[in-house]
């Protein structure tokens, strides 16, 4: 069961730095997506749901040029905290936005980015908040811009369904306890006619698996 905005903002801001331990499972994921999404050429990022700025600091360091700017939000005044010193370094072209809910709508322009990304985010939403998010990536993005997104999926081995399901088990009944995380299945998330998905993969560490999706702004 997924938590809702301000649940999910009281969990995350209880766990703080905690959150970065799921790198464990997380990086081979977001390694792909960074690979994947063609970064060298991004011009303005946006990412949803930023955490503890880990990504971000990944891209801004190795991964994006020195000109391109970023905008993360959150909902967890914890994690914008975390966020913003993490990526000090970078200030003059990075920054990072808290989100109140139970607002879906994001804080920038329409159409002032090329990239839009989110890690382990659209796993914590309910169906209907997730099509409203990705109304709301497709406004933001420029014509052709990508949409890369990852999440816990359901598995694609027997140890990896056998993890997804015990996950899915547990999401149901005490769904605080994983951070409202549950194994989705992005594809048929993304499937409405503003988007061309591009790549479409699982990727499983320790039989976690993880699902990262390129998709293309066509329409909107």
């Amino acid at each position: 069961m997924p938590l809702d905005a301000l649940a999910a903002r009281r969990v995350y801001d209880r766990i703080g730095r905690l959150q970065g331990s799921q790198h464990v499972y997380e990086d081979i994921a977001a390694d792909r997506l960074t690979q994947e999404a063609d970064f060298g050429g991004c011009t303005s990022l946006f990412e949803l749901g930023c955490g503890t700025g880990r990504y971000a600091a990944r891209l801004l360091e190795s991964a994006l040029p020195s000109t391109a700017t970023y905008l993360g939000v959150d909902v967890s005044p914890k994690m914008v905290a975390l966020s913003c010193n993490r990526l000090a370094p970078w200030s003059d072209r990075a920054r990072v936005v808290l989100l109140d809910p139970p607002a879906l709508e994001l804080p920038a322009d329409t159409g002032a980015f090329d990239r839009f990304v989110a890690t382990y985010v659209f796993d914590l939403l309910s169906q209907q908040d997730g099509e409203a998010l990705l109304g709301e990536a497709a406004r933001l993005l420029a014509p052709g811009g990508l949409l890369g997104v990852v999440s816990l999926t359901k598995g694609t081995t027997v140890a990896s369904r056998i993890v997804s399901s015990g996950w899915e088990a547990v999401a149901k009944r005490w769904p605080s306890l994983l951070g409202g995380c549950q194994p989705i299945e992005l594809r048929d998330l993304i499937s409405g006619p503003a988007w061309a998905i591009e790549k479409c993969d699982v990727a499983v560490k320790f039989a976690v698996p993880s699902e990262v999706v390129i998709a293309r702004l066509v329409g909107g």
